[in-house]
């Protein structure tokens, strides 16, 4: 009996031992590491300034793993309404902004990211090269509707546009409609620079206008005032039709934010700006 009894007590001890020791052997588990917190901003409007900024942005989060910047269109005009109202950290706008609009949004801050040259552009058969302000301003404007009537053969123009609410219009309109003359009803109507780009190139007779940031192609791009639209005359002030590619936020921009628009403003973001076909403002 105490032999059992002792076998009994020895197991007993035995399970004792294992069971600290198995305790001992496990490893207490390390506490959660959060990972970092990424940083998001968004941008919208300008489809003029929209590829300048996806390229800057691209720039920006390969130097800073933990920020996520997305760049959207829509519009000057959206632009404007997405940074009043706060919908986007940054809005673009590739036109002045309205007294309207800041009566609007008040609390607005305009920031000048570059500057650009806006060309007109024609088919390529289009045997025009010169235009002045005034015919240009016509033939927009529906008086002339013949290329005969500023030089050219006897065909009609085909006008080719922005939409309403575009930055690149509203510019074109400002600088050489003036207030009371209006895009002709007849006109083409185009979503972006793009489209602006493929239409005059594969139409003939037409003719549209486009930033300087798209030339190139199959376009033909018309001196204006005699005066031929590249970035060196566009810098100098002798080329006519150059505007403001403008950043909008909600006040003052702080923080992270502000870091990311003066990286933009920094020497390596305006080289960006040159390299894209634009016009530095630093």
């Amino acid at each position: 009996m105490k032999n059992f009894k002792r076998m009994i007590f020895t197991g007993l001890i035995m399970i004792l031992v294992l069971a600290v020791a198995a305790a001992c052997a496990q490893t207490t588990p390390a506490p959660d590491v959060e990972a970092p917190k990424e940083t998001r901003f968004t941008m919208a409007g300008s489809t003029t300034v929209q590829p300048l900024a996806e390229i800057l942005a691209e720039t920006f989060m390969a130097n800073n793993a933990d920020v996520r910047v997305d760049v959207q269109g829509g519009g000057s005009s959206v632009g404007v309404k997405a940074a009043g109202q706060k919908t986007a950290d940054i809005g673009m706008a590739s036109r002045e902004i309205k007294d309207s609009e800041f009566t609007e949004f008040p609390n607005i801050n305009v920031i000048v990211l570059a500057r650009d040259g806006i060309a007109i552009v024609t088919h390529p058969e289009v045997g025009v090269g010169d235009l002045t302000i005034e015919q240009i301003k016509g033939i927009f404007g529906g008086t002339i509707t013949n290329w005969r009537e500023v030089g050219g053969e006897d065909s009609s123009i085909i006008v080719v546009s922005r939409e309403e609410g575009s930055g690149t219009r509203a510019a074109f309109e400002e600088m050489v409609l003036g207030e009371e003359v209006l895009i002709t009803e007849n006109a083409i109507l185009q979503p972006s620079n793009g489209s602006i780009r493929t239409t005059v190139s594969t139409t003939t007779n037409s003719i549209g206008y486009i930033s300087f940031g798209y030339l190139g192609g199959t376009m033909k791009s018309i001196r204006v005032e005699g005066v031929a639209p590249t970035e060196a005359n566009a810098s100098n002030g002798t080329y006519p039709l150059v505007r403001s590619l403008n950043l909008i936020t909600f006040g003052e921009p702080t923080g992270e934010l502000k870091v990311f628009i003066d990286f933009m403003l920094s020497p390596t973001g305006q080289q960006v700006v040159v390299d894209e076909g634009y016009l530095p403002v630093k």
